[in-house]
């Protein structure tokens, strides 16, 4: 959940940096599909939050995560998406193979599981996703593209409940139904005016 804040980071930082400011429409969604992220995770994990150096440690991946995105908008305006992600891939290898080696973690003698689910996660979480990512970036604002991947939670919830056999509870139903139409808010052309809402009625 802390992480997913990073299209309130996105947003803050496109309209310090940036010269598309984010539109009023992003911070609405934002705010809604917040709502609904703390719905569907649950108002008790809150309640039960350590402000810990594991709750930093997920502020600041959140953090990092926003200024990934802002600067592969930049330089996927310059550049085409596979070469980016090449470079960006290759550079990523070589520092956590030092990382790895500096830590004495090993790099093989690993299971025949072990490597299958690695070799899964290197081509649909790495490769595909990151390539989805890139492509979205590239042609959509940063801010949308942010605030569009808070709907992987929904996934996972629905994914959990068919391989896990976890359970869906109608809050989680009610909150991923707010979430997503926070997403659907941000992609609204006509700005929302709570104004003109307050007139009409």
């Amino acid at each position: 959940m802390l992480t997913n804040l990073s299209p309130l980071w996105v947003g803050i930082g496109s309209f310090v940096f940036l010269k598309s400011k984010p539109a009023t429409n992003f911070w609405i969604g934002t705010v809604v599909s917040l709502f609904g992220m703390v719905t569907l995770v649950g108002f008790s994990f809150f309640m039960e939050l350590n402000f810990n150096q594991a709750f930093l440690f997920a502020v600041l991946s959140g953090i990092l995560y926003s200024i990934y995105l802002l600067v592969s908008k930049n330089v996927l305006s310059q550049v085409d998406v596979l070469s980016f992600m090449t470079i960006s891939l290759l550079a990523s290898s070589i520092y956590l193979g030092i990382l790895c080696y500096a830590l004495n973690e090993p790099f093989t003698g690993f299971s025949n599981t072990g490597w299958f689910v690695l070799l899964l996660q290197a081509v649909i979480c790495q490769l595909c996703a990151w390539l989805s990512i890139s492509y979205a970036t590239q042609h959509m604002r940063a801010t949308r593209v942010s605030l569009s991947l808070l709907s992987q939670a929904v996934i996972t919830s629905i994914l959990a409940w068919l391989f896990l056999e976890e359970q869906i509870t109608l809050q989680m139903v009610f909150g991923g139904i707010i979430l997503l139409f926070g997403i659907r808010i941000t992609f609204y052309d006509k700005t929302i005016s709570f104004k003109k809402l307050s007139a009409n009625n």
